[in-house]
């Protein structure tokens, strides 16, 4: 049964098929944190980014994909994301048990520039009977522009067909200085450029208090920027007022104390939950699911 949290988000998608929405019902009502408007997604793209060895060999069984659908199962998550070949191995065992988006472009650590091959298609999503399609993007790069031409073009095929569009909005570029990456002001415009270009849900990550452009600086005077929450609040104000579902990626691997806070920060800044994976699928099955656990009670008020 549809919760009024969910009702009040899907009634932001005022363009939206049935079909569409009906897969965002999908994620928003699925698992342990269903019906609340917050969500947890376990994305399993970095072995295309960093290679198998540095994925997964800290924790050998993540190199099964069975085992990433069991986990994404297990914990109760809203849904779980991988490329191709990753859902394609699981696709039978595990159809119908939790909601999939197929990641449709990725890259590789040997690869020049910030670009990404498209990698699958909308066709592989119907046929694997996907929620969502994700999509990453990389603001400031010199191949920007092919990316948004890109998903405009995936995004209005996934919608014809009922499929929802995620965007991973990564800024980064060579007139981006590594600082300027996680600036707050360069994070929001990435965020708000995701909503821009049609995505239902957006991806992004959590912010420093650095305010990285000379023409924004003005309009971030003035404000204490130091706590994490009030960054997440400007970013979800950055796409549409807080219309669109956003969550905030969990990030290179590190200690559970700080994974606990940035849910917190996440949840009290009006975000709609994470996207964490290596923080779990690096750790023994044991402490990931306990680790997921914790994140659900913080998600729903509870620690």
């Amino acid at each position: 049964m549809t919760t009024k949290a969910v009702q009040k988000i899907l009634a932001n998608y005022e363009s939206d098929n049935p079909g569409v929405k009906a897969n965002l019902h999908r994620i928003l009502m699925q698992g342990r944190l269903g019906g609340t408007g917050k969500l947890i997604i376990l994305p399993v793209d970095q072995g295309f980014e960093h290679g198998p060895a540095r994925s997964f060999s800290v924790n050998a069984p993540a190199y099964d994909p069975h085992y990433h659908y069991q986990m994404a199962i297990d914990a109760g998550l809203s849904a779980y994301a991988a490329p191709l070949g990753m859902l394609e191995a699981g696709a039978d065992k595990f159809a119908g048990q939790i909601p999939t988006i197929l990641k449709v472009n990725s890259s590789n650590s040997w690869a020049g520039g910030a670009n990404q091959a498209v990698t699958a298609s909308v066709d592989d999503a119907l046929r694997l009977g996907c929620s969502a399609i994700g999509f990453t993007i990389y603001p400031g790069s010199d191949d920007c522009f092919e990316m948004m031409e890109e998903i405009r073009e995936m995004r209005a095929e996934a919608a014809s067909v009922g499929i929802a569009t995620v965007i991973w909005s990564y800024p980064r570029g060579s007139n981006l200085p590594k600082s300027g990456e996680l600036a707050l002001d360069v994070g929001a415009y990435a965020a708000h450029m995701a909503a821009l270009l049609g995505a239902h849900i957006i991806k992004v990550k959590l912010p420093s208090n650095h305010i990285e452009q000379a023409d924004a600086k003005k309009c971030y005077e003035g404000t204490d920027w130091s706590a994490q929450a009030d960054r997440v609040a400007h970013v979800v104000q950055s796409c549409f007022a807080g219309r669109r579902i956003v969550v905030f990626s969990g990030g290179a691997a590190k200690g559970a104390d700080a994974v606990y806070q940035d849910a917190r920060d996440i949840r009290d800044g009006g975000g709609n939950g994470s996207i964490i994976g290596r923080n779990t699928f690096q750790r023994p099955r044991d402490e990931a699911l306990a680790m997921l656990d914790k994140l659900v009670k913080i998600y729903k008020g509870k620690e």
